[in-house]
């Protein structure tokens, strides 16, 4: 299927483009957001993906905008090199959405899917180990911690057993060798939930292959470089290690400490600690409607949150 753009109204809404404004669309992919945003005002858009494929795809829909749209290959963790080499010094909104595209997904060749059966790939640039890499060289306990770590896998020790003992007879090439031993690891009872049994070993070895959490956390880091006083950051994320390092990303540049409780307000920093230099928008994720997800089920786990840079720090706390 093709990809869609999950929250798009919602992130072109709370990011609020503007004439004359400079924007980075960080997750380029088929470009829904890019497109969006150039729709929404006579603005600049500065496309980045770390898929050389979908760069190439996107010269033709570059052709066609008079110099508005630059797309770019590299990783958003990046984005102030990358843009430092475009002349761009300071930008007015970065949108991410983060995780694999559907693209990406419902290719049998780039091995992302248990669905579809083939090589054992994972990877979103042509560079770096592969997950048939990993998955025929960790060893036990190493493989478990990324299985629990990034897939938050509660059977993690029993699959990876299941993955060596495997591999001692041959190496494992193939998404559907794969997922069929960690099905048997796992046995007839789960089977029987809502999710294959796969979902969270796949998961896992994507977020480790392509560092993924590594690299939203040095996109964070970039975006809060590049913002122009006011400029908005809008990051959509569909699991739950990536909406909670979004979170503590923005409660952290807010000048909020750590909330006790989901009841208890949250805690302000001590007086000699930092002010604000952000403004959290999005007090609460925001979420697709009923009908996105009936239209877009790849969007119900999907969560939007936005901070705003502020012109200064803010003394003794949150804005």
């Amino acid at each position: 299927m093709p990809h869609v753009p999950v929250l798009c109204e919602e992130v072109v809404r709370l990011i609020d483009p503007q004439p004359g404004g400079t924007y980075v669309d960080g997750t380029f992919g088929a470009g829904g957001y890019s497109r969006a945003l150039l729709d929404a005002a006579d603005c600049r858009v500065v496309g980045i993906d770390r898929d050389p494929r979908a760069v190439r795809a996107a010269q033709a829909l570059q052709a066609g905008l008079a110099g508005r749209l630059t797309v770019i290959e590299g990783r958003f963790g990046d984005m102030v090199g990358l843009l430092e080499a475009q002349g761009v010094a300071a930008v007015d909104g970065v949108a991410l959405d983060l995780g694999v595209s559907s693209m990406q997904i419902d290719t049998a060749e780039r091995g992302f899917s248990f669905r579809h059966d083939g090589p054992l790939d994972m990877r979103m640039s042509a560079d770096g180990a592969s997950a048939a890499d990993v998955v025929n060289s960790a060893d036990e306990g190493e493989l478990a911690d990324i299985l629990y770590d990034y897939g938050e896998e509660r059977q993690s020790r029993r699959i990876a057993r299941a993955i060596v003992r495997a591999r001692a007879g041959k190496r494992i090439e193939r998404t559907g060798e794969l997922a069929d031993i960690v099905r048997r690891a796992l046995g007839p009872a789960a089977a029987r939930d809502k999710i294959d049994p796969a979902t969270r070993t796949f998961q896992a070895l994507r977020i480790h292959v392509n560092d993924e959490l590594g690299e939203l956390r040095r996109g964070l880091a970039a975006a809060d470089t590049l913002l122009a006083p006011g400029g908005r950051l809008a990051v959509v994320s569909f699991h739950s290690l990536e909406d909670r390092t979004v979170k503590d990303f923005l409660r952290a540049r807010a000048g909020e400490g750590p909330r006790p409780s989901r009841h208890a307000p949250a805690a302000r920093r001590d007086d000699d600690m930092p002010g604000a230099t952000w403004r959290v928008v999005t007090r609460r994720p925001v979420t697709p409607g009923d009908a996105e997800c009936a239209a877009n089920p790849r969007a119900r786990s999907a969560r939007l949150r936005v901070g705003e840079k502020l012109a200064v720090a803010a003394a003794g706390g949150a804005a």
